[in-house]
């Protein structure tokens, strides 16, 4: 441009203001444009050809914004994504919303050059109906009946910030924001006209549009702001079409989501070209002015298949190993490597649909799947099947605890065996919270449904989860029992695995839940023991890796979550880690770095507080199962390469062509597709003192996801990382109800048995990212500490 800086004023007519009769008001908006940075595209060609370490993420910006303009202007932009009804067909979701295909597109750097990630994508919109219609289909009730307050907290929160134009007023179809509900229904409401006079809302729309407001007893919209807000009814109002719905959706919507984008690797391959054809990259203008030029094939790379690892049973099956076929294998003929001890376990049923006698039945047979598996469980439980209702859980367990105690006298409860209700609300969270965090009780929760079936499939899948719970081991690597996995065997290695999750949109001051696993056997790196951790809202990196606090007694003290794992490594193989491999999960590319330096500098630390010169060489290696890489086979019927799914083997890896240009990545599709189309895992090794070849690094995390303790499969992601993700998930029951919308407490560094008490908040020495310099961090809830022996077990299985 012929400038480096220009101010421009526009007027714009603000579509969200206005009321009655009063002329739309125009608003004035100051419009700078000014010269940012000159991008880069040497310093691109660089780091592609590998002359250059690091990315210049301005100059791949810049072409981004470049390949995004005309979409944007033909669709409706939700994150990287284009939406539109144009796109495919529209499909229900419930309680008013709606399905819109679209598809993801984003430029990457690659070992081919520059690259475009296309993938086919779908999301929820919210359907352009009239309000009242949306409310009906909400609440699934008729609008006549009275609303309760529940309703209206339910109607509030997916309303708030939604876009609607009124209908009322001819072809004036003015739009506005819904900012709130009125606390009394529409017949109730009245509103100043002037100093003097008051005037009901009926009366208003009936003398000044001629309009009769029939759902009288449903409560106003509120728009505009909170000072002078605005009344419209909400038959009068329907919902403008394109708004995406960022709310978390129910179980019922996810799975008609899910059934939508659902697609089989051949249709989504086609789907992925038709959209590159409609697209029309050659006749894009924008792209053609800064000389862009794109391919319409898809890129064609190398892939090998990695061969499945022998598992190791017990001797006393018929089958004392087997070799998975196609990511899967069964229990059939096979005992348990390390059965469990369960001689006292007791059962509650709070499904009043299951009578006594099938709770006995099904426990009968539960115990004797147990046994035929490989454990030592003995057939009856230590007191009667204690029936319960489920608005009484910790009542119920408490009693259930009590009684054992006495019976048992002294010895501990190795297992509660609870029937739940299909649909049981509250019941699973509050009752894993009360075992895990009060009475230290290791729980198998089961559905009435499957009390019902009684599978010999389900029972078996049970068995091992109960398996592992108890301290047993379900199968091991033959490699690992032999000592021939490279970087593992020679020497004591520990195997971390750790996520964060974070709450779901809407909740703006839940704390993120920090979860860390870490080995706890040598060499069959099979059991692992978990730790969970609060944190301040959206914080990425995990406060609570290692910290330090002042106690008057004792002077410093050290702790964290790194830290009392490689103690619980010692105790549990009487030796010191001398190796330590991070499986790091849930990090964007953007926040690589910035995690790596925070969380090593913990391992450092934390390695350094047990002993002086005590630094293991780690690698650390960050998961990631949310991006867009599809690989497809080159040839869809090809036996050889795809299965039944047509999806590509288990074993597949891709480490060149598509990868970084100069780092340590591959992709890893280590799991059999079952339905839609398998998504890689994505490794990238951003640290390795442990110089691992990336054959061996990839056939490590390959073997690893064939010791997922929950099933006989092979699984998507390396196990550390999905059970870091279970724990993580498992710690947001332990959170206690907030008891109001707009004030709770932030949870910044409470850690759930992360070294100490007392000591919540002491430690968070990280990024204070989203608040000013110096200002304290806030108040942090701490979880409830888990019981010593819940945490050693795998209790988040």
């Amino acid at each position: 441009l012929p400038f480096l800086t220009k101010e421009f004023a526009i007027n714009l007519p603000d579509e969200d203001t206005g009321g009655g009769t009063a002329p739309r008001r125009e608003r004035q908006f100051k419009v700078v444009i000014k010269f940012a940075a000159r991008a880069d595209l040497h310093h691109l060609g660089e780091f592609l050809n590998g002359r250059q370490a690091d990315a210049p993420q301005e100059a791949l910006q810049v072409l981004d914004i470049v390949l995004r303009e005309l979409p944007t202007h033909r669709y409706c932009p939700v994150g990287r994504s284009f939406y539109s009804p144009d796109l495919g067909s529209r499909q229900q979701l419930g309680e008013g919303l709606e399905s819109w295909r679209g598809f993801y597109q984003s430029i990457r750097p690659t070992q081919m050059g520059l690259s475009l990630n296309i993938d086919m994508s779908s999301t929820a919109f919210i359907e352009p109906l009239r309000v009242t219609d949306f409310v009906a289909q909400l609440l699934n009730k008729d609008l006549t009946r009275h609303l309760s307050d529940a309703d209206r907290i339910k109607i509030k929160k997916a309303l708030r910030g939604v876009k609607v134009e009124v209908t009322h007023r001819g072809n004036m179809r003015r739009k506005y924001r819904i900012s709130g509900l009125t606390s009394q229904p529409t017949q109730e409401l009245t509103f100043p006209l002037d100093d003097k006079t008051l005037k009901s809302v009926v009366e208003y729309f009936q003398e000044t549009y001629g309009y009769t407001i029939v759902n009288t007893a449903l409560p106003c919209l509120q728009v505009g702001n909170q000072q002078r807000p605005n009344y419209l009814p909400m038959e009068v109002c329907k919902i403008v079409e394109g708004q995406r719905y960022s709310k978390r959706l129910n179980d019922k919507q996810i799975t008609a989501l899910l059934r939508v984008t659902c697609q089989r690797p051949k249709e989504r391959e086609t789907d992925i070209l038709k959209t590159v054809y409609h697209n029309a990259y050659h006749r894009d203008p924008y792209a053609k002015e800064f000389g862009i030029r794109i391919s319409d094939n898809l890129a064609s790379v190398e892939a090998r298949i990695l061969p499945a690892p022998r598992l190791k049973y017990h001797e006393t099956g018929k089958e004392k190993d087997c070799l998975p076929l196609v990511g899967q294998w069964n229990m059939m003929n096979k005992k348990m490597v390390n059965g469990g001890i369960v001689n006292d376990w007791a059962c509650i049923n709070f499904s009043r649909s299951v009578q006594e006698n099938l709770a006995w039945r099904f426990c009968h047979d539960l115990a004797e799947m147990c046994h035929t598996s490989g454990m030592v469980f003995n057939q009856d439980p230590c007191i009667p099947i204690h029936m319960a209702r489920p608005d009484q859980v910790e009542r119920a367990l408490k009693y259930v605890f009590k009684e054992v105690q006495s019976k048992l006298k002294g010895k501990e409860l190795e297992l509660l065996v609870v029937i739940l209700p299909d649909n049981n609300g509250a019941l699973y969270g509050d009752l894993k919270r009360i075992c895990e965090t009060d009475l230290g009780l290791v729980s198998q929760c089961c559905l009435t449904k499957h009390v019902f079936k009684m599978s010999k499939q389900y029972l078996a899948n049970v068995a091992l989860k109960i398996n592992v719970k108890v301290g047993g081991r379900n199968t091991v690597l033959v490699d690992a029992i032999f000592r021939r996995i490279p970087l593992v065997s020679d020497i004591p290695t520990i195997i971390f695995g750790a996520d964060v999750t974070h709450p779901n949109p809407g909740e703006d001051s839940s704390p993120s839940i920090a979860a860390v696993v870490a080995s706890q056997d040598w060499p069959e790196v099979t059991k692992y023991a978990g730790l969970v951790c609060a944190q301040a809202h959206r914080q990425e990196l995990i406060q609570d890796l290692f910290k330090t606090w002042g106690d008057q007694v004792h002077g410093d003290q050290t702790g964290g979550m790194i830290r009392e794992l490689l103690l619980s490594f010692k105790r549990a193989t009487g030796k010191k880690p001398l190796r330590i491999i991070f499986y790091r999960d849930g990090v964007s590319e953007g926040q690589f770095y910035q995690v790596l330096l925070y969380e090593l500098d913990a391992i450092r630390k934390a390695c350094a507080s047990l002993e002086a010169n005590y630094q293991p060489p780690v690698t650390f290696v960050v998961v990631q199962k949310r991006h867009h890489t599809r690989l497809l086979a080159n040839n869809h019927d090809d036996s050889k390469s795809t299965d039944r799914s047509g999806n590509i083997l288990p074993g597949t890896v891709v480490d060149s062509v598509i990868c970084h240009p100069t780092e340590f990545d591959f992709y890893l599709c280590s799991h059999a597709g079952i339905q839609g189309t398998s998504r890689p895992a994505h490794y990238h090794v951003l640290w390795d003192e442990n110089k691992f070849t990336p054959d061996g690094l990839q056939s490590l995390t390959n073997d690893l996801c064939y010791t997922y303790a929950r099933c006989t499969r092979s699984v998507s992601i390396v196990p550390p990382a999905y059970y870091a993700h279970l724990a993580a998930f498992r710690a947001r029951f332990y959170m206690e109800p907030e008891t109001s919308d707009s004030d709770s407490l932030l949870s910044g560094g409470g850690g759930v048995g992360a070294g100490g008490k007392g000591m919540a908040g002491t430690g968070s020495s990280g990024s204070t990212s989203g608040r000013a310099a110096g200002a304290l961090p806030p108040a942090v809830r701490p979880l409830p500490a888990l019981k010593e022996n819940v945490k050693r077990v795998m209790f988040y299985c």
